[in-house]
């Protein structure tokens, strides 16, 4: 791997442990464990559309097993890892259908498949009972991804104008 591209690695890994730590900042207005924004997400659908699969599985590792040490622990680290490697593989693979264009749709089911990892977890934590919870864990999902998604969806747009500018230059 080039040192630049390492470089824009390490950054967006930086980023995105920025956004997940500020995350951790904000009260969750709902009584619902594991329900919150994502705003990491923003930086790991960007990668999914600019960098290779195993980039961008780096990014997402890392930035997971730092994020679980600063605001977590074993069970934050599960739960976060399957549900990051779930999303990861379901938006590589939405990524070979749907263009850069309609990055927002790939960013709401990439957060369904998290959760779908989670609850993957969860069941194997605590029994499938826990099943009763999934109907909110998806609308919540569907809803932040939909938000991560229009927000790497206006990253492009601004890092595209960005380029042509510079071209202009």
């Amino acid at each position: 791997m080039k040192v630049r591209k390492l470089t824009e690695l390490a950054m967006l890994t930086a980023v995105a442990l920025i956004l997940f730590v500020v995350e951790l900042q904000i009260p969750n207005p709902f009584p619902i464990p594991g329900v919150k924004l994502g705003l990491a997400n923003i930086i790991t659908v960007y990668a999914v559309y600019h960098y290779r699969v195993r980039e961008v599985f780096l990014l997402v590792v890392a930035r997971i097993l730092l994020g679980s040490f600063f605001g977590g622990g074993m069970m934050t680290l599960m739960y976060s890892m399957a549900g990051g490697l779930f999303c990861l593989v379901g938006m590589l693979l939405l990524k070979r259908f749907l263009s850069e264009k309609y990055i927002w749709i790939c960013s709401v089911l990439g957060a369904i498949f998290h959760n779908i990892g989670q609850m993957t977890v969860a069941c194997m934590v605590a029994g499938w009972g826990i099943l009763f919870y999934l109907p909110f864990l998806l609308i919540s999902g569907c809803l932040a991804g939909g938000f991560t998604g229009v927000c790497a969806q206006l990253i492009l747009r601004r890092t595209s104008l960005e380029k042509q500018t510079r071209h202009l230059d």
